[in-house]
């Protein structure tokens, strides 16, 4: 027999063995900022809804001239994208002249971003936010 036919191909275990950790090495550092990438995205998608809220109550301002009787609109916001599974939106603070509209992060969204958790918005436009990180941080990213 030909020694050029005996000859065997294929990967060697310490050929595979480091493909697998390059592999894991990729998917430890792809992972979390995939997640942190979702939870930033889920949260501009909840900022997006709030202002639209907002305008929902300036619009019912204007024609009733108070908020106190207003309830949640039913926005297409709010499960467009998947955001109430993300987050629940809710008024609260309802006077005459004023209203809160409030993000309050459920599920994944609560438990990762811990960053910004609860989002307000009133209708002097004043934003606020719960968590560990700045206003301008959660609200501009």
């Amino acid at each position: 027999m030909n020694a050029r036919f005996s000859r065997k191909s294929g990967f060697t275990l310490i050929e595979l063995m480091i493909v697998i950790s390059i592999i894991g090495i990729l998917a430890a550092i792809a992972v979390p900022a995939y997640i942190n990438h979702v939870v930033r995205g889920n949260r501009a998608a909840a900022r997006a809804c709030m202002s639209e809220v907002a305008q929902f109550m300036e619009r019912f301002y204007t024609t009733r001239q108070r908020y106190d009787t207003a309830v949640m609109p039913n926005l297409n916001c709010r499960s467009e994208g998947r955001l109430n599974t993300s987050y629940t939106l809710s008024l609260d603070t309802l006077a005459q002249n004023t209203y809160r509209v409030v993000a309050t992060p459920i599920g994944t969204q609560f438990t990762k971003d811990t960053a910004c958790r609860t989002l307000t918005l009133n209708q002097a436009g004043t934003r606020t936010e719960s968590g560990t990180s700045t206003v301008a941080d959660c609200w501009s990213r």
